[in-house]
């Protein structure tokens, strides 16, 4: 039986079948991230940032706490004031959805039931985000984003 010997072209087949490995899996994590990117958080961030201590200011002002739990098949979300009452505000719209995609992206019909804003939704277990722009009486705007745990 002849002897087999490692030669230069072996050693390049080894070579550049590692390195196209390394690559192929490079490309397939980056056009993930790509694909699941869920978008910029403001258009201008130069603008923003100009006019963000002065919005926070005013939110901090209006002594809110949020808060947000998922039981019995619904999501419930509290606003509460500096003294622990519910606060029942002019406008409110949120985008519930995961921190890393937005193909679950929902806008829950929430509804105010005196002590705080509830809809009916499943969700699956897991790490959700609530994307939350309020309006006080007094037109203050008020933005968070609210983490959600549901436990499995």
């Amino acid at each position: 039986m002849a002897e087999r010997r490692f030669t230069g072209r072996h050693a390049a087949f080894v070579f550049v079948g590692a390195f196209g490995v390394i690559i192929a899996v490079n490309a397939l994590l980056a056009w993930s991230a790509v694909r699941t990117f869920p978008g910029l958080e403001v258009k201008n961030s130069y603008v923003a940032s100009q006019e963000f201590d002065a919005r926070k200011a005013a939110q901090v002002a209006l002594g809110w706490t949020v808060s947000a739990r998922h039981q019995g098949g619904l999501l419930i979300l509290s606003i509460t004031d500096d003294d622990g009452a519910p606060v029942r505000v002019a406008s409110l719209d949120t985008v519930l959805g995961r921190a890393t995609h937005v193909k679950d992206d929902v806008r829950p019909a929430l509804q105010f039931d005196g002590t705080a804003y509830v809809a009916p939704i499943e969700l699956a277990p897991g790490n959700w985000n609530i994307r939350m722009a309020a309006t006080a009486a007094d037109g203050t705007a008020f933005t968070q984003r609210v983490v959600l745990q549901v436990k499995g």
